[in-house]
């Protein structure tokens, strides 16, 4: 049902339909504003319903719920996974009756949300939907219709990050991440820069699993699935030679700590725009400015795909030039 009101020198109109959030829009004319809520009205009202509907009432937000419960607990990323799930739920298109789906509540959740957060963040959103909506369909037996996420068009990705530390950037932030409380966050960035491992399989890490005189770390269960070898630098060695053994991890710190010391570590050096999965970049990067062949840096980097390691690799053009023959 839509209502139009006199506020100031415009006039505002609202339309409200069962199963959709609620639309607003501000015109300088009520005969405009009439217009747009006949209009979009009629394009609400119209919209494709399935055939056979389910005969019982089942919202968005169950499927989230069961997916998260079922499903959720079998990925890597289950925290971050069932975060999601729980904040896209609490939208109002968790409100949602499965039976009455269209693509056009997606298309309004997909525009709405591109106002607040990145393309990226959107695009995960609703890849993620799209993938509680499939199981639903093809393993659980509910009968969901029709799953719109299909035939909706997804933001572009980000594209690939090229941030690489500039010159006495890492000077600054070892100097202090040495006055951090905690005397792992300055170790933890040096090893993060030597090694090229992901936060997850650092903070993994335990002693255990990493034998020094041979000048190896050995990881289990990674992100993509397989197990690795990393080689250990000289320096690499010494940092962890130095490292109190006060628990089984080599690094006995959360995720959330190192995320709060890294902020107050770039806010003390006044550097933007450098996140810790930079790190990872500059890592490799160097790896392959040190002379080492693809192959070599993916058994470090743990890559599959070459594409997804050239993602992560960004050379100093100046390394580059001092490698050309002298004429």
């Amino acid at each position: 049902m839509g209502s139009i009101r006199k506020r100031g020198k415009s006039w505002n109109a609202q339309v409200r339909i069962s199963g959709w959030s609620s639309f607003t829009k501000s015109f300088t004319s009520k005969s405009d504003a009439q217009k747009w809520v006949a209009e979009l009205e009629r394009k609400l009202r119209s919209s494709h319903l399935p055939d056979a509907p389910l005969g019982i009432k089942m919202s968005v937000r169950d499927l989230l719920i069961k997916y998260s419960q079922e499903v959720s607990p079998m990925h890597k990323g289950v925290v971050a996974e069932k975060s999601r799930l729980k904040t896209i739920g609490e939208r109002w298109v968790g409100d949602l009756d499965i039976r009455y789906l269209t693509k056009q509540h997606f298309i309004q959740y997909r525009d709405q949300r591109l106002c607040k957060v990145t393309g990226e963040t959107v695009r995960a959103e609703l890849r993620l939907i799209g993938r509680v909506i499939q199981t639903a369909i093809l393993e659980w037996g509910i009968g969901v219709p029709y799953n719109p996420i299909i035939d909706i068009a997804l933001p572009r990705g980000s594209r690939p990050r090229n941030r690489r530390l500039l010159e006495g950037e890492l000077e600054l932030i070892l100097m202090n991440a040495s006055t951090q409380r905690n005397v792992f966050i300055k170790p933890v960035i040096e090893f993060a820069i030597e090694t090229g491992m992901r936060r997850s399989e650092i903070l993994n890490l335990t002693w255990s699993d990493v034998d020094l005189t041979k000048g190896f770390a050995y990881l289990f269960d990674t992100k993509n699935g397989s197990d690795r070898r990393v080689p250990l630098t000289k320096y690499c060695r010494e940092i962890l030679s130095k490292l109190p053994r006060i628990d089984h991890r080599v690094f006995p710190i959360t995720a959330n700590c190192i995320h709060l010391s890294w902020n107050r570590i770039k806010k003390k050096s006044n550097i933007t725009n450098l996140r810790f999965h930079d790190l990872r970049h500059e890592a490799i990067s160097r790896f392959f400015e040190m002379g080492l062949s693809v192959p070599e840096v993916a058994l470090i980097s743990g890559h599959k795909d070459v594409q997804q390691l050239f993602r992560y690799t960004h050379l100093n053009p100046e390394n580059v030039y001092e490698k050309y023959p002298a004429f």
